[in-house]
C-alpha cells in the first residue's frame, strides 16, 4: 500500500453535549469548538469527540443549534501533541469537520435572527 491509498476520514452521529459558541481568529476567520456525544454500537456506553468547524460551518452550527440537538459530522481526525507544565508530552485528539448535517428538532434549534436554512442540508456545499 502506497501513501496515496491511505485516508483519513471519519463520520460520527451524535448530540451536543453543550451549545457551540462562535469564535474568530485573529484573521477574522470564524470558527467554533464543541463536544458531541455518541454511543456506541451496543448503546451501553458513549463516546464523547471535541469537534471543530470553521467558516461557514461554524457560523451555521452556532446560530442554529443548541444543547441536545443532532448532528452527523463528516471529517478527519487529528492529533495534537505538547509538553504539559511538568513536561510530559500530551495528545488530545479532535475531528475537523468537512461536512456537517444538522436534523430538525424544534426543541433544539437555537433562538436566533440569522437568515434560515434548510434542515438537513449539507452546507458545504452552501
Amino acid at each position: 500500500m502506497n501513501n496515496k491509498d491511505n485516508v483519513n476520514v471519519i463520520t460520527l452521529k451524535g448530540r451536543f453535549v453543550s451549545a457551540p459558541k462562535l469564535n474568530t481568529t485573529k484573521a477574522g476567520v470564524p470558527v467554533t469548538s464543541f463536544a458531541i456525544e455518541v454511543n456506541r454500537r451496543n448503546g451501553k456506553k458513549s463516546d464523547y469527540f471535541t469537534i471543530v468547524c470553521w467558516n461557514e460551518n461554524a457560523e451555521y452550527v452556532c446560530n442554529k443549534y443548541t444543547e441536545g440537538a443532532e448532528i452527523v459530522v463528516d471529517g478527519e481526525m487529528q492529533t495534537h501533541r505538547h509538553p504539559d507544565k511538568h513536561g510530559n508530552n500530551v495528545t488530545w485528539y479532535e475531528v475537523v469537520a468537512d461536512h456537517v448535517l444538522l436534523f430538525a428538532d424544534k426543541k433544539y434549534i437555537a433562538p436566533t435572527n440569522a437568515p434560515v436554512i434548510p434542515e438537513q442540508t449539507d452546507i458545504s456545499a452552501l
